[in-house]
Parts: structure tokens; C-alpha cells; sequence
């Protein structure tokens, strides 16, 4: 069994954020829209079921991890590719052969946010894609090691 590998998904929170997801049958939501071709292919080539994955609010005031899910599905079509009314038509799609997939994800737990600014101060996390000059890209993968560090960080603090 290959091992379990971790990613940092971003959501427009007034989209669909944290709050969404656990309001959701079995706490689940279809990552569509994903219209990078990198992004698409962590989804389509990359990710397994169990893959732990990183909630992250963008397009917010203050991005940030907001929680923690996994990877709950294989990849499938993304139905909004075929949609002339969806913000994410693609009339170069079709059924017979469709460009875009996208893989569904659960939400475990809520967990303290941990924002953009206060990731870009732990030394651990200086090579994380996300912290990267320019990265603009929805999915990124996330190692080992940040996913184990930051699992220290994204636990509510002692009061």
C-alpha cells in the first residue's frame, strides 16, 4: 500500500467554507471548479482515498488553515464542466471526454485557525507551497514533516 500522502486544499470561505462542510451530509463536499491543470492532476493522478487533507480559507481578509479532512473518493468528472449556466462551464469539455475531475472531501474536525502571517513565522514551514512567493495554486502537496508539524500548531491553545 503506498503510503498516505497530505495536501493543502483552498476554499473561498463565502463559497463553501469550514462551517458549509460540516453542515453537509456526512460532513462531505465535491472539490469542483478546479480549473488549473496542475491542481486538477494532484486530484486526478496524485491523490488517494485517506489522504489527509489541510482546509484552507482564501479570499478572505485572513487566509489561514481552518481545519482538517481527507481525501473521501476517486476521482470523478467535475459536472460543472458541462454546465453553460456554471461559472465553470468549459465548452471545450465533454462527456465522451472530460478535462476536468475532482475528488471529494470530508471534513474531520475544526481545528484553531492558523493564518497565512503566522505560518510564514516557523521556521519548519519555510519550504511549505503555500508560503511560496507568487503561489497562487488552489491545491499543493503538503510533507510529511509540515503535516506532522503542523498538526501541533493547528490544536487549540492552553488557556
Amino acid at each position: 500500500m503506498p503510503a498516505k500522502s497530505h495536501w493543502l486544499m483552498k476554499s473561498e470561505p463565502d463559497e463553501c467554507s469550514i462551517d458549509d462542510v460540516l453542515a453537509m451530509p456526512r460532513h462531505t463536499v465535491p472539490w469542483f471548479g478546479v480549473r488549473n491543470y496542475q491542481a486538477r492532476n494532484f486530484m486526478r493522478d496524485a491523490m488517494r482515498v485517506g489522504d489527509g487533507v489541510l482546509f484552507y480559507h482564501s479570499g478572505c481578509a485572513e487566509p489561514g488553515i481552518a481545519g482538517i479532512g481527507e481525501v473521501a473518493s476517486t476521482p470523478y468528472p467535475d459536472d460543472t464542466q458541462f454546465d453553460p449556466a456554471s461559472p465553470y462551464f468549459d465548452p471545450r469539455s465533454t462527456r465522451e471526454s472530460p478535462r476536468w475531475t475532482l475528488v471529494d472531501v470530508r471534513v474531520l474536525r475544526k481545528t484553531r485557525y492558523v493564518t497565512l502571517a503566522e505560518m510564514r513565522r516557523h521556521e519548519a514551514l519555510a519550504d511549505m507551497a503555500v508560503l511560496r512567493k507568487g503561489s497562487r495554486l488552489s491545491i499543493t502537496p503538503v510533507t510529511p514533516a509540515e503535516w506532522r508539524y503542523l498538526g501541533h500548531l493547528l490544536e487549540p491553545r492552553s488557556r
